[in-house]
């Protein structure tokens, strides 16, 4: 891997380049010609030719997908609905992918998490913010919690990135962590809503982290809606390779 930091790249020409998880900041292209470019991300402040296309794309994402909007709720009963969508939705892809061999579901396609990594992810997810932020339990892991490929780990948390458990053991923990958020949103006021939490212990959020209850419970929602649309593409392309 090569870090590019505080460079002027004027001049360079650079081809069949892809960046993973890569976090563009205060970035100029000046006279740039771009052809077949996919871009798959957050969009702040990315302005092409005067416009920020940011907000155009996500009015047109709304449009394809209108429980999208939906993932943005400001008070309690919006966070509700929002979660009830998301377990239906989510509902249909675990049994698009149980019509796959299981083995399938193993694999990695390119260098995109597996469909049974993608569960253990949103596992790690729901731990750190639900459990560890929200209902504020410093040890809310479970082994085959998954965090992001990048992360540094912490001193007395193991995750073990290569371990292949059984699809029916990852989906009984995944029932658990649903339900966690499905107790939490069932009982938060709106003033609890807008209240803020501190992480305590080792782990993700750092300790010390003060954070929103809203931001908390948004970071679960968009976690579970970002992951759940990638693993219907890998469900797709894992279907066409046969």
């Amino acid at each position: 891997m090569t870090e590019i930091r505080d460079q002027h790249l004027i001049g360079a020409t650079v081809e069949r380049v892809s960046l993973r998880g890569s976090a563009l900041t205060d970035v100029r292209l000046t006279g740039a010609e771009l052809f077949d470019v996919e871009i798959s991300g957050e969009l702040t402040n990315v302005v092409v030719n005067g416009v920020d296309i940011g907000p155009l794309v996500d009015a047109e994402l709304d449009r394809r997908m209108p429980e999208r909007a939906m993932m943005r709720p400001e008070d309690t009963a919006g966070f509700q609905q929002a979660w009830d969508v998301l377990e239906q939705l989510w509902a249909g892809t675990v049994e698009r992918a149980r019509t796959h061999p299981e083995a399938l579901l193993h694999r990695r396609v390119g260098v995109e998490w597996s469909f049974v990594q993608t569960l253990r992810h949103l596992g790690f997810a729901t731990a750190a913010w639900a459990g560890r932020m929200v209902l504020g339990n410093p040890d809310p892991w479970h082994p085959l919690d998954l965090p992001w490929d990048e992360a540094p780990g912490w001193d007395g948390i193991s995750w073990d990135r290569d371990v292949q458990p059984p699809l029916d053991e990852v989906l009984a923990l995944r029932a658990e962590r649903q339900a966690m958020v499905r107790g939490v949103l069932a009982t938060m006021t709106d003033a609890q809503l807008a209240s803020t939490v501190t992480a305590v212990g080792p782990g993700w959020p750092l300790a010390g982290a003060e954070v929103g209850v809203a931001q908390c419970l948004r970071i679960v929602l968009n976690e579970e809606w970002e992951h759940r649309l990638y693993a219907e593409r890998d469900l797709t392309l894992l279907t066409d390779r046969g």
